[in-house]
């Protein structure tokens, strides 16, 4: 999390756990989620619930996982079927989300989860495809580039920052 030039927190989200941009090979790793976590990035992950077990994986379940694991706050869990959706949703200690094509959706903690290109909003997470930084106002940004991201966002902030403080 940093701080944006309104004095806001912009919540940095690692797509899939990716640092520094795609990784096809090792996105929804648990590995590499925990990387992701100990960078201080929170971390969109792709959740299936399959006979009563626990998955992450994006086109298919892949890597074994717990609920405990699905607990950590700073998990943004996206459901991938019906079962992991139902179960999350059960769950109070597990923020998630359902969304295919849809512009915007809710996730359970009550944030916009936005669709890239569309407007945002102060309760919002944008979908970046790239590192290039947000635009509007919102709560955060969810990127393959978090690391790039998030040094952008600290640059800006900065660079606003002594702007402000000259004009006073």
């Amino acid at each position: 999390k940093i701080q944006n030039a309104k004095s806001n927190i912009m919540i940095i989200i690692s797509h899939r756990g990716n640092l520094f941009g795609p990784d096809r090979k090792n996105e929804n790793r648990p590995e590499q989620i925990k990387k992701a976590l100990k960078e201080k990035f929170d971390v969109e992950i792709d959740v299936w619930l399959m006979k009563k077990k626990w998955f992450l994986g994006h086109d298919k379940p892949e890597y074994r996982v717990s609920k405990k694991f699905l607990e950590n706050p700073r998990l943004w869990c996206h459901a991938k079927n019906r079962n992991a959706l139902t179960e999350m949703i059960a769950n109070k200690k597990v923020h998630c989300f359902w969304h295919e094509k849809d512009l915007y959706t809710i996730t359970s903690k009550n944030i916009i989860w936005v669709y890239p290109g569309r407007k945002t909003c102060k309760n919002s997470v944008l979908v970046s495809k790239g590192p290039r930084l947000a635009k509007g106002r919102m709560l955060g940004v969810c990127t393959d580039f978090p690391i790039r991201t998030d040094k952008a966002h600290d640059q800006s902030y900065c660079i606003r920052f002594r702007r402000r403080f000259d004009r006073q």
